[in-house]
């Protein structure tokens, strides 16, 4: 994004202009919509206190043939230029969507026939068969996102939309964002053996081991290997590793698939800013699993701190019920731990018509509320405005509304501008790492290859690498790290959940200066890990941090080659045991003003962890109830004041007796407007099942 405009992103926020803006967005597809409907829509929208549009924008529609586009003089319903006039007459800022894929629920997922017919660009099975997206309402072959002829066609089409688009990005008009292309992720083909090996694919990733290893023989020298040249390196395609030596070689295939997904984002992106176009740019990928699935799903073949190098902000979608709490609070917690400006660009907003549970409208409230309690600042939620194929919007697509769903969403909107919730910042001591190190071999160690999306029902297990799908081989290591590595994860996720301390989710790749919010880096370690990792680790616990990790102290790289930075940087210190009471639960490695703490097992993880953050004095709250969950949130210039949101995600109600360590004088339920009882340092509600009340708490 150019340095000279108003709008700046960073620190979880987006600021216009200096000042903090606030983007409560909904979608409404305008080529869905009789033209007539347009205005009644849209004031609609903005009752609703939505200040911002989401729209998506398809070549699929727009395309009369090769080069030719109907934006209006055919149909006027595609008047894409009229109707973001309009936008701007109500007052509404515009997010647009112009793909090239925008899935949409369309047969063709936003893209002409004409492409997807096309054997050059699409993308290929293992076995050399064209990949297919198993998607309703019918299969459609994948695009390779390698294909020079793909974006070369996508050009023509960039051409024609942003023509228009350009004349409506801000200060001309109220575009802020734009989007480049949906749900990037091998078209749902997240089992590695399963997509791209179309011939553009393999030689890119033969390009990508070339810029990698610099030469052939470095590359030999960590496969073990004998290749002339790089043109004969062939991809993986199936997990064949017998020991540690040959993880390189199908780790690097699941690595390529992360840099596959950025360098296609950022092609687009820059073919997108070649056409005038200056306002921030974001990506959004499907949303993943997490805990109760697997841990892997927040990272590879996603990367969004990789892809954050090349674009403004990445968000995950969710779309989400209130039984699956969980699956919120991990996906949100990632994003706010990793994202430059937490947002979710896709948020469920009634349900497409196969959608399994959907669920109603207290189910969005309460996942809208989750998404705040973790401390999300913007998103668009999907549908706002009810079209074909898509079921139980607040407005219907002739302009009624349904009233509960109309006002839940209305009130929403309300409260979180009101207490300007976008201002507000966790507060949070703590933040729990997955290793991307681990979850690449877990992602290669996969035995089972099928295509995922809508066969993940009908087959009963994920297309996502777990437990019940990968290689149990030890490969020469003490356990199976691809295995176990999830295990460590969960009973730190678990025991800081249980016990109240605050806490945020990340991955391996975050930046160093990004590890300097917090006190304390939980991380798994095995045999081997990343040398790049392992420095990053040293230099944190060198300023003051504490890495807590385990089982095991790392000697390799992720090439498998020795490497002792973190054995080095604790070796000839005085450490000391770890202990409760007479129970020796680790060593403690001062190191620099911080210190390593290596914990050989976790039996009992909560007691553990509280030995340790209770004595780095880390921010925890105090719950009757172990399934309640609790988060903080402050304004910086509101020293008196505290948001506490506390969440009862179970079947049962429950009477709840809280506290954050402070003493307040008024504690109000800002959804009801009742105040709740005080006592001391902590207050008492009862809560319905599956219910989260959110507290302003005065001093």
């Amino acid at each position: 994004m150019p340095e000279n405009l108003p709008i700046k992103i960073g620190d979880r926020q987006y600021k216009f202009n200096g000042e903090t803006l606030s983007i409560y967005s909904g979608a409404v597809h305008y080529w869905r919509l009789d033209r007539d409907k347009w205005d009644d829509i849209l004031t609609k929208v903005k009752g609703m206190g939505f200040n911002t549009v989401s729209i998506y924008i398809p070549w699929e529609v727009h395309e009369i043939k090769r080069g030719e586009f109907d934006f209006g003089q055919i149909n006027p319903s595609n008047d894409i230029d009229a109707f973001l006039t309009l936008c701007e007459k109500k007052g509404l800022n515009i997010v647009v969507r112009p793909g090239p894929q925008i899935n949409s629920e369309l047969t063709w997922f936003g893209y002409p026939i004409r492409v997807l017919d096309d054997p050059e660009m699409q993308a290929q099975t293992a076995w050399g068969s064209k990949a297919v997206l198993t998607q309703v309402p019918r299969p459609i072959p994948a695009i390779s996102y390698t294909s020079d002829k793909f974006f070369a066609e996508t050009a023509l089409w960039y051409d024609a939309i942003f023509n228009i688009l350009v004349k409506h990005q801000y200060p001309k008009g109220k575009i802020i964002a734009s989007q480049v292309d949906n749900e990037m992720a091998f078209f749902f083909h997240i089992n590695p053996y399963e997509s791209d090996f179309s011939p553009s694919s393999i030689r890119a990733y033969q390009a990508f081991l070339k810029e990698k290893y610099g030469s052939i023989d470095k590359l030999n020298q960590v496969y073990r290997s004998d290749f002339v040249s790089f043109e004969f390196v062939d991809a993986p395609r199936r997990f064949s590793a017998e020991t540690y030596k040959d993880i390189p070689f199908h780790t690097d295939w699941i690595e390529y698939r992360e840099r596959y997904l950025i360098d296609s984002m950022d092609r687009l992106a820059k073919m997108i800013r070649a056409r005038g176009f200056n306002m921030p740019l974001f990506h959004n990928y499907p949303h993943p699993l997490g805990p109760g699935g697997s841990v892997s799903g927040i990272t590879t073949p996603f990367n969004l701190s990789g892809l954050e190098e090349k674009l403004d902000y990445v968000g995950f979608d969710i779309y989400s019920r209130k039984e699956l709490y969980e699956h919120v609070k991990t996906v949100v917690s990632y994003v706010v731990g990793t994202s430059r400006f937490p947002y979710i660009p896709e948020f469920i907003a009634g349900v497409w018509p196969w959608y399994l549970n959907p669920g109603g409208f207290e189910d969005e409230e309460f996942v809208t509320k989750a998404a705040l309690m973790h401390g999300i600042k913007g998103f668009s939620r999907y549908m706002i405005v009810e079209r074909n194929r898509w079921l139980a919007s607040p407005v219907r697509r002739d302009g009624r509304v349904r009233k509960e769903n109309y006002d839940m969403f209305r009130r929403i909107n309300e409260m979180a501008l009101g207490h300007k919730f976008v201002n507000h910042k966790r507060l949070v001591d703590v933040l729990l790492l997955a290793n991307r190190d681990y979850d690449r071999l877990e992602a290669a160690s996969a035995l089972i290859s099928f295509p995922g999306d809508f066969l993940e029902p009908l087959l009963g297990v994920s297309e996502y690498p777990n437990f019940m799908i990968t290689s149990e081989k030890n490969l020469g290591f003490k356990q199976p790290v691809q295995q176990e590595k999830a295990n460590w994860f969960m009973k730190n996720y678990k025991a800081l959940s249980d016990s109240g301390y605050q806490f945020l989710l990340s991955d391996t790749q975050l930046a160093a200066d990004r590890l300097k919010e917090y006190k304390a880096i939980l991380v798994s370690s095995f045999e081997f890990m990343g040398a790049s990792l392992q420095r990053k680790l040293v230099e944190f616990a060198k300023s003051g941090g504490t890495v807590v990790l385990g089982p095991v102290l790392p000697n390799l790289d992720e090439k498998m080659f020795a490497d002792t930075t973190i054995l080095d940087a604790i070796a000839g210190v005085k450490s000391k045991p770890l202990t409760s009471g007479s129970e020796t639960l680790g060593t403690v490695y001062p190191v620099g003003s911080g210190q390593f703490i290596h914990l050989p097992q976790l039996d009992d993880a909560e007691k553990t962890l509280g030995v340790i953050l209770d004595g780095l004095k880390a921010i925890k709250v105090e719950k009757n109830d172990v399934r309640l969950d609790l988060t903080v949130h402050a304004l910086p210039e509101e020293k008196n004041k505290k948001l506490v949101f506390l969440c009862n995600p179970t079947a049962d109600a429950i009477d709840a007796k809280v506290g954050i360590g402070t003493s307040f004088k008024k504690v109000t339920e800002i959804w009801s407007g009742k105040e709740a009882r005080v006592d001391g340092q902590g207050w008492s509600d009862s809560l319905p099942a599956y219910t989260i009340k959110i507290y302003e708490c005065e001093g």
